[in-house]
């Protein structure tokens, strides 16, 4: 538009790496990983941005895992990466040690494009803490990724006493003739000839967009001190890669060393073959927005007696007129941005952890929070709101707190939508420590596979270590020897945003967009996994602004 001005922003991507970082393992080398924080709009507070993956025994580590950012010139974005050795399946990092840390600013990391910094651990001197690599590349606005399956034939093995456990490493060259790491594969246990598992990545991570940029592969021989053995390295592009199982794409294994020692009969040190190839296009959530997806909010309401008596004001169910408590805080500032995604703007609302009139003789943890038998749902946010209060005035709350049964309730909706015309998110406002915990597992491992997403919002100071369990960021959530398809659970401790003095209006804004981050990554990982294309845009669909991180 004339007479105006476009925003300055641009995607980034940063590869994180270490060097000689300290060692805090007695028989072996540090297990690291790197947790990025960001500052959101408006707060000085550090909220978590993403993980890397865990890389065992090394002090030396090359994460695959990248880090996407939207770079906003006008704004002073701080970060902060933190190492950590894990030691243990915990998902608390306390009980990992801590290697070290370091800040600054996202214009910083943009305008110097490679930084080596020391890592910062006020336990010991800055010079024994190892440094930190970070690289920032623009993102080119390539939708496409590729999905590749390679295997191995006749790899060789230098050691005599031990089997081969090869697995491959992607680089990608840098403008400057740098590689840098962008996929490591799985090890492959016992064998010469490996078949990797298929993989996926997107071509602005691959390559940049560009179908003729050099791909370094290196494979390497595992070995659990960590120090991993080159058995040969190749090169290739997208552009011979797409072209899927042909003989241009049979690439020998070449190791230097292996050839200055044998000359000219060195024959090289095996082959790579691609099995399979394919090129596809990549879609956003708004893609599935605008083709017509419904999004179906369910809230689900703790109704427990550890809540406290709501007509005392310790009470979080405390009923103020002139200030509302915690959870009436938390529906509004979820609720009020899910209300743009729900296509009718009617919210089935559901409680639990109750006794029922009219004899109160009854505990149910799955019933309509607007007391009507055969209609759960609530006009809008305030509809929600006023169910709410008449609930509290209706019902005596009891416990104990079992989420299995709404989980369940909204699964079965779910269960039956799977086409990818609606998805389905369930938000529960709780006070305490789940006590169907085994349940609860199973239901969510059984919805993992659904179109549904679940969020849980901690009220209260409750000890909530468990609900990181569910979140399963850190170890991917398993019961019964069955794990989780894909993550649908997102938890936020509502503490975190009432700490200091903050504007009411802001730590809303925040607390909601802490919710709803992972809600459009869940929605993709659901269509990708089950092979589902947006629909053709409809016509005058209102598709809601949607912030990128």
């Amino acid at each position: 538009m004339a007479g105006s001005a476009g925003t300055p922003t641009s995607q980034v991507e940063l590869t994180i790496s270490g060097r000689n970082l300290r060692d805090t393992d007695v028989f072996s080398k540090s297990d690291p990983i790197c947790i990025v924080y960001h500052q959101p709009f408006g707060s000085k507070g550090w909220s978590e941005l993403k993980r890397t993956e865990c890389i065992d025994n090394t002090l030396n580590p090359d994460f695959a895992t990248k880090i996407l950012l939207t770079y906003h010139f006008e704004e002073q974005q701080n970060l902060k990466f933190r190492l950590f050795d894990i030691d243990s399946g915990s998902s608390s990092l306390e009980d990992h040690d801590f290697l070290g840390e370091f800040e600054c600013t996202l214009g910083f990391l943009v305008s110097s494009q490679k930084v080596e910094k020391p890592l910062r651990n006020e336990e010991y001197s800055s010079s024994d803490n190892g440094t930190i690599i970070i690289v920032t590349e623009e993102v080119s606005s390539s939708k496409e990724e590729i999905n590749l399956q390679l295997m191995g034939k006749n790899l060789e093995n230098r050691s005599w006493f031990c089997a081969l456990d090869p697995f491959l490493e992607f680089y990608k060259a840098n403008e400057d003739g740098s590689y840098t790491l962008v996929h490591r594969s799985e090890t492959v246990r016992s064998t010469k000839n490996p078949t990797w598992k298929e993989f996926t990545l997107p071509l602005s991570t691959l390559c940049s967009g560009d179908y003729d940029r050099n791909i370094q592969v290196i494979c390497k021989n595992f070995k659990s001190s960590g120090s991993h053995k080159v058995i040969g390295v190749f090169y290739t592009s997208v552009r011979k890669l797409r072209e899927g199982p042909v003989e241009t794409n049979v690439y020998t294994l070449q190791n230097e060393d292996r050839r200055r020692q044998k000359g000219s009969s060195y024959k090289g040190a095996g082959t790579v073959h691609v099995n399979r190839s394919f090129i596809r296009q990549v879609y956003s959530f708004i893609d599935y927005l605008k083709g017509g997806m419904e999004m179906n909010a369910f809230i689900g309401i703790d109704f427990t007696a550890s809540n406290g008596n709501p007509q005392s004001p310790q009470s979080l169910h405390f009923i103020n007129s002139s200030a509302p408590n915690q959870y009436v805080r938390a529906i509004q500032s979820v609720g009020e941005i899910i209300e743009d995604y729900d296509t009718d703007k009617f919210f089935p609302v559901l409680g639990f952890g109750a006794r029922m009139p009219p004899t109160f003789d009854q505990v149910s943890h799955e019933f309509f929070v607007n007391g009507d038998t055969s209609n759960p749902f609530c006009f809008k946010v305030q509809g929600v709101i006023e169910a709410y209060y008449a609930c509290l005035n209706r019902v005596q709350l009891y416990g104990p707190t079992n989420f299995a049964p709404i989980i369940n309730h909204v699964a079965r909706f779910a269960s039956a939508n799977k086409g990818g015309d609606k998805y389905f998110v369930l938000l529960i406002l709780t006070d305490g420590i789940i006590t169907d915990m085994p349940q609860t597992k199973e239901a969510i491992v059984n919805a993992s596979t659904l179109p549904l997403s679940i969020i849980i919002v901690g009220v209260g100071g409750a000890d909530f270590d468990a609900m990181e369990e569910l979140d399963g960021d850190v170890v991917r959530l398993s019961s019964n020897g069955r794990y989780a398809a894909r993550d649908i659970v997102q938890f936020v401790p509502f503490r975190d945003f009432l700490k200091g003095n903050m504007d009411p209006h802001i730590s809303r804004l925040l607390l909601a967009r802490e919710v709803l981050a992972e809600v459009p990554t869940q929605v993709l990982s659901y269509m990708k996994a089950n092979h589902i294309k947006p629909q053709p845009p409809t016509v005058n669909v209102s598709v809601p602004h949607v912030d990128v991180i």
